[in-house]
């Protein structure tokens, strides 16, 4: 049985946390973690440097182009936009 692939993310979305979800870094875990009523995630670097962006606010595009200047890397698009669609599908954001 095939997944369905998650829906892309468009560059003028402007995603933020679902109500339920917490961004915090853990020192105990020595990392960002997203905390929601059931338990917790455990970030790696991309997915929390992205899910600290996620204010909506910012666009899909702005905060693209902010992480390509923080860490001068061009050509990040495709990764953030999978890593949206996905923190979307697993309803991390909105």
């Amino acid at each position: 049985m095939n997944t369905p692939l998650p829906a892309p993310v468009t560059d003028d979305a402007r995603p933020r946390l679902a109500p339920m979800y917490r961004l915090q870094f853990e020192p105990a875990q020595d990392c960002w973690v997203l905390l929601y009523p059931e338990g917790l995630v455990k970030l790696n670097g991309p997915a929390s440097e992205i899910l600290k962006r996620c204010s909506g606010q910012a666009s899909v595009a702005d905060l693209t182009a902010d992480l390509e200047q923080a860490f001068n890397q061009p050509g990040l698009r495709g990764d953030v936009g999978d890593f949206l669609a996905d923190a979307l599908a697993r309803g991390w954001i909105v």
